[in-house]
Parts: C-alpha cells; sequence; structure tokens
C-alpha cells in the first residue's frame, strides 16, 4: 500500500484515481499461503487492504492494512432462530454480513479478491446482494469434494453464476473447473509469481565425494507424494550410498513418514526439517542437486496447481523429478528442465533421478532451462500485471448481463496448451 499520510480514503481515491481491492483471505496467513501474501504484497497499479476472520503468523507476513471482522456477541435466540428457524447462511447468523459491508464501504473498495472457493461459497449471499463486483481464485484443495460443506458442487455452481470472472492458478484447475460447472468464458489463469531476485541461479556440478542432496519442500499431506518420494530414494540410494535427502515442511503424515524411512532402511540418511524460514529454504535450495515433487490426486479429487516451491527450486536452477499431475507439467517440461512420470510409480521416479544425475551435462542443461522456465512464464511481476488487468475487467463487466467475450482457456497462455513448452 501507498503510505497516505493520514488521508481519508475516499479522498485519496478521488485524487489519486486508483482502483481499490479488498483481498480477503480467512485465515492471514498459514505457513503454505506464502504465495498469496507474494501476490497481496506485489500489487502496485491498485491499492489494497486485507479482509480477515483471522490473523496468523503476522511476524512472518506482515503487512500494513488488515481488517479483522470481529466476532459478534450475539443474542442466542436471534442466533437460533436464524440458523435453525429461517435457516439463513452462516454470513448472516454469524453476523459477518453487516460487518463486511461497513468496512468495505469505508476502504471505497471497487472489487473483492475471494481467495479459496470453499470461502467464496461461504461468501455467496454476500457476493449476490453487494453492488460491486468480486472475482474468486482457486488454488487446488478448493476444487476436491468437501464433506464438511454439504452440496458443494451445486454451490460452486452458483458461485461461478454470482461473479463475472474465475481465476484459477494452472490449466488443469481450469479444466477441472469446467467439469464442475464454471463457463469457460469466465475463467482466467493467473500463475503463482515468483520473485527471481531472491532466488538467485545455482550452476550445479555432481559432487566430487558422491554425496547427492535431493530436496522436497510441502506439507506432509497425502497429495504431495513424500511416501512415493521415500521410496524412489531407498532405490536411488543403492547405487548413491552418500546420498542424503531433505524433506522440508510439516504435516499429519510425518510420523507415518517417518515409519516409512525406517523400514525402508533409509532413516539416517533422510532428515525431516519441518518448516523453513525463506533465507534457511533458499540455503537449502543452493546446496541440493535435485527436486522431487511427485504428487497423485487424493480420492477427493485434491490436486496440485503449480506447486510454488517446484517453482523456487527451478528458479535457482534445479532440475525436478516429479510427476504429470495437475499442474506440474505446466511447469516442468519433460527432458528439458526435468523429468515426469506417473503417479505413485516410485520405481519410475527413481529411474528418473538417476538419469539425471548420472549425466553432468544433462544435470546443468535443465538447471539453466529451469530457471529460463520461471523467467519466462512465472516472473511475479508479470503476474501481477496479468491479475490487475482481471480486477479492471471484472470492474467493467461489473452490471453486465452476459461475461465479457473472451478467448477459451487454451488461448488464454497458448505456452502451456497440450504441455507444449514457451520458447
Amino acid at each position: 500500500m501507498v503510505d497516505k499520510s493520514g488521508i481519508p480514503d475516499e479522498t485519496w481515491r478521488s485524487v489519486m484515481g486508483r482502483r481499490v481491492i479488498a483481498s480477503y483471505c480467512s485465515s492471514f496467513l498459514k505457513p503454505e499461503m506464502l504465495h498469496i501474501y507474494r501476490q497481496v504484497k506485489a500489487l502496485r497499479g491498485v491499492d489494497t487492504f486485507v479482509v480477515t476472520k483471522e490473523v496468523q503468523n503476522a511476524e512472518r507476513f506482515p503487512f500494513p492494512d488488515v481488517e479483522v471482522i470481529p466476532k459478534r456477541r450475539t443474542n442466542l435466540l436471534v442466533h437460533g432462530w436464524l440458523k435453525f428457524v429461517e435457516r439463513r447462511p452462516p454470513i448472516v447468523y454469524r453476523g459477518e454480513y453487516q460487518t463486511l459491508d461497513s468496512l468495505l464501504e469505508r476502504h471505497g473498495a471497487d472489487l473483492m479478491h475471494i481467495y479459496f472457493g470453499h470461502t467464496g461459497v461461504h461468501l455467496l449471499p454476500f457476493i449476490k446482494q453487494w453492488d460491486k463486483p468480486c472475482v474468486v481464485s482457486f488454488h487446488g484443495a478448493d476444487v476436491a469434494h468437501k464433506q464438511e460443506i454439504k452440496d458443494y458442487p451445486a454451490k460452486l455452481r452458483r458461485l461461478f453464476n454470482a461473479v463475472p470472472l474465475v481465476l484459477a492458478r494452472s490449466k488443469s484447475l481450469a479444466e477441472r473447473l469446467i467439469h464442475l460447472g464454471c463457463p469457460p468464458e469466465k475463467l482466467r489463469i493467473n500463475r503463482t509469481g515468483i520473485p527471481l531476485d531472491e532466488f538467485p541461479f545455482i550452476d550445479r556440478q555432481p559432487p566430487s565425494d558422491g554425496k547427492w542432496r535431493v530436496v522436497q519442500a510441502c506439507r506432509l499431506i497425502p497429495k504431495k507424494g513424500v511416501a512415493t518420494s521415500l521410496r524412489a530414494f531407498a532405490i536411488f540410494k543403492k547405487d548413491n550410498p552418500e546420498a542424503e535427502f531433505f524433506i522440508a515442511g510439516k504435516g499429519p503424515l510425518q510420523p507415518e513418514l517417518e515409519m516409512l524411512a525406517a523400514g525402508l532402511g533409509i532413516f539416517k540418511n533422510v532428515h525431516f526439517v519441518g518448516f523453513l524460514s525463506q533465507p534457511k529454504l533458499r540455503e537449502l535450495y543452493a546446496s541440493s542437486h535435485l527436486f522431487l515433487h511427485p504428487s497423485e490426486t487424493s480420492p477427493n479429487q485434491d490436486q496440485e496447481g503449480v506447486p510454488n516451491s517446484i517453482l523456487e527450486g527451478m528458479a535457482t536452477g534445479l532440475p525436478v523429478a516429479g510427476t504429470r499431475h495437475g499442474g506440474i507439467p505446466e511447469a516442468v517440461d519433460h527432458g528439458r528442465t526435468g523429468l515426469l512420470v506417473p503417479e505413485e510409480d516410485h520405481v519410475a521416479l527413481a529411474n528418473a533421478m538417476q538419469e539425471i544425475t548420472h549425466s553432468p551435462g544433462l544435470l546443468a542443461e535443465m538447471g539453466l532451462r529451469a530457471r529460463a522456465a520461471v523467467i519466462d512464464r512465472f516472473e511475479q511481476d508479470a503476474q501481477v500485471d496479468l491479475l490487475e488487468s482481471f480486477y479492471e475487467e471484472a470492474i467493467a463487466m461489473n452490471g453486465a448481463a452476459e461475461p465479457a467475450k473472451s478467448k477459451p482457456i487454451s488461448q488464454l497462455a497458448p505456452q502451456f496448451a497440450e504441455g507444449v513448452p514457451a520458447e
């Protein structure tokens, strides 16, 4: 945000002629939501403020203008009547509706960007009544079946109809949203932006002592495929006994994964280092030779957009061994910046690791191409410019009976159509 030096919001807006965007995220922010923080902080053609119901990790994600929707003290009789008799939605019976309306009006918001589809479903009654437009962005888990939200697919369809534009982090997510009922003409692809100056390129050469360092950075949850990584590493280690595997992240699967590593006989060579600060994570990338990320689709259809950690590793010149899953093929060009194998195939993943590390020329060439791919497709400023253009488009569409004519999804990012690499 630009320093307003005490000037009221409406006066500032009228003088500067800048759009005001409300960035709504239920929690601001969980550790794995760094990509959202980067995006909100990087907005520069508009002014933005954050709306949240809960502030988390404020020291990690400092932001100058955060509005917290407080939990209102509600008359229990009125609360019960609205919830159980009138069957009003949670945003109404929890008392959030009027609070949200007031703070958006106070800031003079022109548009609200809602992060995550399930949050959009929660806000649907407000979206339908507010006289300004909203856009909602989907990031991966929000396209999965959600048992805790009754009739989630049907509510998503109502959400699609209520907003002028829907943003997806990858082409694969956009295709999933179309399957769920989103009109293709409303979809726009807005990719994760990587601040390249924070991830300098490192020239990778094979270790003379055979101490290959393999890294995976992710939450320890099923769709990240860490168990597949461990099984592949166990095979890789037979020919590379000095190799080490570093797993950066936390999650509910850690005890199970530690037991698996012990059962595979590789526990002393596998390091669960937890969530790392950005400087520590950059150090880990810089000291590593190969990045693993064999994501897999969960039974509830939970899938990746484009994993942020893959892009960070690629920016430093790390080749990737991963899977043909979700948005990964939109970032990793098979045979050029890494190798991709089928989901849950640990033998194929181990073979990919061997192929990359056994050829010094391939290791170096893939690293150079990986950096170039991130520059070309995921550079932060370019993605933020695109996002701000979508904001302007949605504002212009507000009140229109039909969405503006737009290119099909396959043409919005032609370099990713059918997995063709950008040149």
